[in-house]
C-alpha cells in the first residue's frame, strides 16, 4: 500500500516545474534517483574511528565502505577519502604519497590472489630459467634438446615467458585494487594454461606412439649432416647404427672409428628427457587450476566494496531527480510542520545551493 502510493507520488511530480531550480525538464530525463526521499536514506549510526575513545563517538552518516560494506543497511557507496577505495587512493601509490594514514588490511580474498600468484610467479620464473639454460647451451645434453626437440623448447619457452607477463598484470591489480587488471589477468590464465599444456602433449604423443620410428625417420630425413655431428659430439658416437651407416664426418668420427653408433644412446636420452618433460608439464597443471579458480572467485572481491563502486548511470542524481526530491521533501516539511517552516527551510537551502559551485553530473 505504501510502495504503490509512493510510486504514485512520484510519477505526480514528473514533468513538473522544479520549486527549487526553478527549471522544468520532459519527464524522460529524470533519473531513477528520484526515489531516494530522506527517509529511505541510510540511518544515522556511530562510526568508530581508528584509535578514539569510546566517548569520543560522534553521530554520523554512514558513508559506506571498508570491512562492514556488506552488512546489513550499508551504504555500497564510497567516500572520497574511504580507506577502501578502488583504485590508487593510498599506501605506496597513493595520492597522499607516502606512507599510508590508516594501517590497512588485506581480506581473505586478496590473501589468496596473493598466493596464487605468487606460485604463478614462481613456476613460471622456473620454467623460463630451465627454457634459457637449455637455449644457451649450458646443459650437457641441451644441444640434443635444441637439435630434436625444438617444438617443444619453443612453446616452454612462450608458456614461461606468458606466465611472467601475465603475473606482472596480475601484481598490478592486486597491489593498486585494480579491478579491471583482475579482469585480463583472469581470462590471460587460459592463455597460459593452454600454452601449458601444449608442450607435454608434444612429449607425451612423441614418446608414447612410436618414438624409435619417429628417430629413426628424424636421423635420416630431417637432422642433416650439421645435426647429426652435433649429436654426435655430444653423445661421443660415430654414425646411427655403426660409423659406415649415416655417420656426419669429422675428426672423432670416420670410417675406421671404434665409437659405437649413436641410436642406442640417442634413443634412451629422448626417452628419459620426454619422460621428464611431460611429467613436469602435467604436474603443474593442478597449480595453474588453482590460480585460475581462485582468480575466477576473488579478483571482483580484492577489497570488501563489490565492484568499483559506481553508481550505475540511471541512478545517478540530476537537477531534475533532486528538483524532485526536494518537492517531495517540501511536502513532507509542510504537513508536519507547517507551510511557513516549509518555505524557510526551501529558502535557505536555495542559498546554500546558489553560494556553492554546482557539481557536474553526465
Amino acid at each position: 500500500m505504501g510502495r504503490n502510493a509512493s510510486s504514485s507520488s512520484s510519477l505526480n511530480y514528473k514533468g513538473q516545474e522544479s520549486s527549487l531550480l526553478g527549471t522544468s525538464r520532459p519527464a524522460s530525463s529524470t533519473s531513477l534517483s528520484q526515489h531516494f526521499l530522506p527517509s529511505k536514506f541510510a540511518p544515522l549510526s556511530n562510526i568508530r574511528k581508528r584509535g578514539a575513545k569510546p566517548e569520543d563517538y560522534t553521530p554520523m552518516a554512514k558513508q559506506g565502505g571498508g570491512r562492514e560494506a556488506f552488512a546489513k543497511g550499508a551504504a555500497r557507496m564510497p567516500d572520497a577519502n574511504d580507506e577502501d577505495y578502488d583504485g590508487v587512493s593510498s599506501g605506496w601509490f597513493g595520492k597522499d604519497g607516502g606512507k599510508s594514514k590508516t594501517t590497512l588490511k588485506w581480506n581473505r580474498f586478496k590473501w589468496t590472489l596473493f598466493v596464487a600468484n605468487s606460485l604463478l610467479t614462481c613456476y613460471s620464473l622456473i620454467a623460463l630459467v630451465f627454457c634459457l639454460l637449455t637455449w644457451f647451451n649450458v646443459w650437457t645434453h641441451a644441444d640434443i634438446v635444441r637439435v630434436e626437440n625444438g617444438p617443444e623448447l619453443i612453446v616452454s619457452t612462450v608458456a614461461a615467458s606468458a606466465g611472467i607477463l601475465v603475473s606482472l598484470i596480475g601484481w598490478a591489480g592486486i597491489l593498486l585494487n585494480n579491478r579491471m587488471f583482475l579482469a585480463i589477468y583472469t581470462f590471460s590464465l587460459w592463455i597460459v594454461f593452454g600454452l601449458l599444456v601444449t608442450p607435454g602433449y608434444l612429449a607425451y604423443k612423441k614418446r608414447t606412439f612410436s618414438l624409435e620410428g619417429k628417430l629413426n625417420q628424424a636421423w635420416s630425413q630431417k637432422l642433416g649432416g650439421d645435426g647429426r655431428m652435433r649429436i654426435q659430439n655430444v653423445l661421443n658416437c660415430c654414425g646411427y647404427f655403426s660409423p659406415f651407416v649415416e655417420a656426419a664426418v669429422s675428426q672423432t668420427c670416420y670410417s675406421r672409428s671404434v665409437l659405437p653408433g649413436c641410436k642406442n644412446d640417442f634413443l634412451k636420452f629422448e626417452r628419459l628427457v620426454l619422460g621428464r618433460w611431460y611429467t613436469a608439464a602435467f604436474g603443474l597443471v593442478p597449480l595453474h587450476l588453482f590460480v585460475m579458480v581462485s582468480g575466477l572467485l576473488c579478483s571482483n572481491h580484492v577489497t570488501y566494496r563489490f565492484g568499483k563502486g559506481m553508481m550505475p548511470k540511471a541512478y545517478r542524481l540530476s537537477e531534475n531527480s533532486m528538483a524532485v526530491v526536494m518537492d517531495q521533501y517540501a511536502n513532507q516539511l509542510a504537513e508536519q510542520y507547517g507551510q511557513e517552516a516549509a518555505s524557510e527551510a526551501l529558502a535557505r537551502t536555495r542559498s546554500n545551493l546558489q553560494d556553492q559551485p554546482r557539481l557536474g553530473y553526465r
